[in-house]
């Protein structure tokens, strides 16, 4: 055996060197598919404005009309922000208080960390887009994005 094949022989098997490549990209992707689903949450809200409105009262939301439109807008708009890459640690700081207020007001409460079948999903979606959500607020929009590319500086 050759110095070099022993040298190599006693490194650390490790992923890294195979990850490497696309590390860089892993927030672009988080960012796109945190965008994605909030926007697909997002849309059926908006024809749907007035029933949304009726159910916040029952968790105990005040002003329900005006936290009925701005849940929808940001679910919409701060979706396809995410997408783009464009304000992305303004929009995840807001998801994020979203995210709380809706685990602890509608998830927790009613259905659980595991919703049964009938009642659609529990918390356990909610506490992934807070993770995601806190994920992007600390490190921002990736390398693919509008902020990188085109203003050359993060908002």
């Amino acid at each position: 055996m050759t110095e070099e094949q022993i040298v190599a022989s006693q490194e650390p098997i490790s992923l890294k060197r195979y990850t490497a490549a696309f590390a860089p990209y892993t927030l672009t992707i988080l960012r796109v598919l945190v965008g994605f689903t909030f926007l697909m949450h997002g849309l059926p809200k908006i024809p749907g404005l007035g029933a949304f409105s009726a159910y916040l009262p029952t968790i105990g939301v005040p002003l329900p009309s005006f936290f009925a439109v701005i849940v929808a807008a940001l679910e919409v708009g701060g979706g396809l922000l995410l997408i783009a890459g464009f304000a992305t640690r303004w929009v995840s700081i807001f998801y994020v208080i979203e995210m709380i207020v809706t685990i602890l007001r509608v998830k927790l409460p009613n259905v659980g960390f595991i919703a049964p079948s009938n009642l659609g999903a529990g918390a356990e979606l909610d506490l992934l887009l807070l993770a995601c959500a806190l994920v992007l607020l600390a490190h921002g929009s990736g390398p693919l994005s509008v902020e990188h590319n085109l203003l050359e500086y993060e908002l």
